[in-house]
């Protein structure tokens, strides 16, 4: 990444064919006028970067072969005049009416035989070879037009991928011959999937019933990973495409939606150059520290501090690399009734989170606030005047911030005081068998995050900072407990023997093991394992447990006597809750209730060189904080304020930055325990010296 212009790009979507003044034509006065406004305000707001193409098919290619692909040259033009560089789209994500009037049959199918109506977008079975001829067929006109014009630093295959499950019948077919590839004959797939059940078993692979009645997990969990290697093969299929025109010095991504259905990230970034992803976040208020319970870090739009950082984190993850933020909020994002633009400061705290994490570029969505279409309230870094006004202002404040302040920044690694492992194939079998009860008391289908998430927010709301690694990605035990002191396993539902026994090879290479709900309880097919569990963990962490119940109201925790843990007053277990019985294992916490009293509901023992300590139940925050609090290693930056973060990361030359956090309304003072130089205004700080953070404030230091 170090061809791009500035370290840290900043910029936006730019959809100058949404613009009213180029709707009636692309090269009239108006139009000009309009472009020529637009580019030269982004000058003054410091943008680096804009990101046009990829949602109008139907504008580069008006009817069935015929093209139209000059209307992006003045944008091009323009945006390279003025240093501004450009990310390419392709726009296979939103196909024209014309192709699906042409090809009914290549409309996805949410139920087999049920296509979904077209009006909307991504409604199209990628994988049909209808489909696929005419995506290469525009993909291939746009990058031999535009690949080599001097403003592309990069493209962007399709957008947001992965939305729809697909159940067509070549999809379906698909399907077969892939577990016919893996398990090799009917026999095999009826012990694994235990077929015997409810007289399941298969006589001929005919026999495989259609996915849309299935109550089978392990039939869910198949379809689903397949799913996700569907999405995989096609965004690779475009970046290949792609690749035979980019030149060395141009990278090829796709953005990432991390909460839809047909995602596995790290397969799916595997083959790009760079991960690229979407997150919104609530405003206003949703970002106010402290927070109550609640908050959401599993859906496309989440709510509190600590889950903007998990997205952040999420992103990181995908590759344990720097990664761009294709979009996040200009102004309000989502419904005409989700009005609820940042307060003076939240977009700046908001950036510099990010970059803390590790983001390389900064995008808004978009530039322009639409004026038709659905997403007319969702809104751009203008209003619907096209005026500059207050966002455009607090936008502005952030480029001048990040040119001062990039090259200092250049190959920053975010730091980590704890690892939070994450898995998508426990994720899809708790989506099969959802073991957590929603707030209404049905199926919560995101079970795994429902696990995954408080346990990440609770090391943040102790004041720590944690890197996600999937899986997928863990080296040798001795190595991450080096790297990670503290390493957490909740919700590993679904998981191989490998991996339980990689988890207290890592406690005993000298790493504190921190268990949570679900794990070591299912194989890798979903299956409930013999062990006593948790399986293959329980001499390691010393309790076992037989019995486990879903919490449908919060249960209060104290502490043991003698217990090293101290629980504040509101420490609480929600939603579930592990019959832990222990032998060998210290308690640390247990619940004051006549039934489950004589359950622990969390221990710690040391193994090995380290420790396991099971965590049985979903901890609120109060438990969560105290816990990781009594975790952490001592860390002087850590701020004493509920209202106040701190994060870090080594630069490519060694130098340690810091991120003071402001989230409230109040003026709040931080005593620096080391000196520091403030990256942004050159003021050096001395060790002792109390920082002033204005409400919703950010500092960015260089620590001396």
């Amino acid at each position: 990444m170090s061809h791009w212009p500035n370290p840290i790009l900043f910029g936006a979507a730019y959809y100058f064919e949404y613009q009213p003044d180029a709707v009636g034509g692309f090269d009239t006065e108006a139009a000009r006028a309009r472009l020529k406004t637009d580019l030269d305000l982004m000058v003054d707001a410091g943008f680096s970067v804009i990101r046009v193409g990829e949602s109008v098919w139907s504008t580069w290619e008006p009817e069935n072969g015929r093209f139209d692909l000059d209307w992006l040259q003045p944008v091009l033009d323009g945006a390279h005049e003025r240093g501004i560089a450009v990310i390419l789209g392709t726009p296979t994500y939103a196909v024209p009416p014309w192709l699906v009037r042409l090809y009914p049959e290549i409309a996805g199918e949410r139920r087999t035989g049920e296509r979904i109506p077209w009006g909307g977008r991504q409604e199209v079975d990628y994988t049909h070879a209808a489909f696929k001829f005419h995506a290469e067929r525009v993909i291939r006109k746009i990058m031999a037009r535009y690949a080599d014009h001097p403003a592309v630093i990069g493209f962007q295959v399709d957008n947001e991928p992965g939305l729809q499950i697909f159940h067509n019948e070549g999809v379906f077919q698909q399907f077969v011959d892939r577990l016919r590839a893996k398990y090799g004959d009917v026999e095999t797939l009826n012990r694994e999937w235990g077929l015997v059940y409810w007289s399941h078993r298969l006589s001929t692979w005919a026999d495989l019933w259609r996915p849309d009645g299935n109550a089978q997990p392990q039939y869910t969990l198949a379809w689903r990973q397949f799913q996700a290697d569907l999405t995989t093969e096609f965004i690779h299929w475009q970046a290949e495409l792609a690749r035979e025109y980019a030149r060395e010095d141009q990278f090829v991504t796709t953005c990432i939606s991390y909460s839809r259905p047909g995602i596995d990230d790290p397969a799916l970034t595997a083959d790009l150059d760079v991960t690229a992803g979407n997150p919104y976040y609530a405003m206003q208020d949703g970002l106010a520290m402290p927070a109550a319970d609640g908050g959401s870090a599993i859906d496309w739009n989440t709510k509190g501090a600590w889950a903007l950082y998990h997205s952040a984190d999420r992103m990181y993850s995908s590759k344990q690399a720097p990664y761009l933020v294709t979009e996040t909020n200009a102004q309000a994002i989502g419904m005409p009734w989700w009005n609820e633009p940042a307060f003076d400061g939240q977009w700046r705290q908001a950036a510099w989170a990010l970059v803390s994490r590790g983001a390389a570029m900064i995008e808004y969505w978009q530039w322009q606030t639409l004026h038709f279409g659905t997403e007319t309230y969702w809104g751009g870094v203008l209003p619907h005047s096209g005026q500059p006004g207050r966002t455009y202002r607090e936008l502005a404040r952030i480029g001048a911030e990040l040119r001062k302040t990039g090259e200092a920044l250049q190959g920053m690694v975010p730091s980590a005081d704890v690892a939070i492992l994450y898995s998508k194939r426990s994720e899809w079998a708790l989506a099969a068998e959802p073991q957590i009860q929603n707030d209404d008391g049905g199926p919560e289908h995101r079970s795994f995050e429902a696990i995954h998430g408080p346990f990440y927010r609770s090391a943040f709301d102790a004041g720590l900072q944690a890197r996600i690694v999937h899986t997928s990605q863990l080296g040798s035990p001795e190595e991450a407990a080096a790297e990670y002191p503290v390493l957490v396993a909740a919700g590993l539902y679904a998981e191989d023997d490998d991996l339980l026994d990689w988890l207290t090879a890592y406690a005993a290479a000298g790493g504190h093991l921190v268990v949570g709900p679900r794990t070591a309880y299912a194989d890798e097919e979903a299956r409930a394992r013999r062990d006593v569990k948790p399986a293959r963990l329980t001499e390691a962490a010393g309790v076992w447990y037989d019995e486990f119940a879903n919490l449908k109201e919060a249960l209060t925790l104290r502490s043991p006597e003698g217990s090293p843990l101290a629980l504040p007053e509101g420490a609480a277990a929600v939603k579930w809750a592990d019959g832990l019985n222990v032998e060998g294992a210290e308690p640390l916490a247990e619940y004051v209730h006549p039934h489950y009293g004589r359950f622990a509901a969390a221990t710690t023992k040391a193994h090995g060189s380290g420790r396991v300590t099971y965590v049985g139940t979903i901890p609120n925050s109060a438990f969560g904080q105290a816990l990781f609090e009594w975790i952490a290693p001592e860390n002087a930056w850590r701020p004493e304020h509920p209202s106040v973060t701190t994060t870090s990361g080594v630069t490519a030359e060694g130098r340690t930055v810091r991120f003071i956090h402001n989230w409230s309304w109040n003026e709040i003072d931080y005593p620096l325990p080391a000196a520091a130089t403030d990256a942004i205004d050159d003021t050096a700080h001395q060790a002792g010296a109390v920082l002033q953070l204005g409400p919703w404030d950010v500092k960015v230091l260089i620590e001396q």
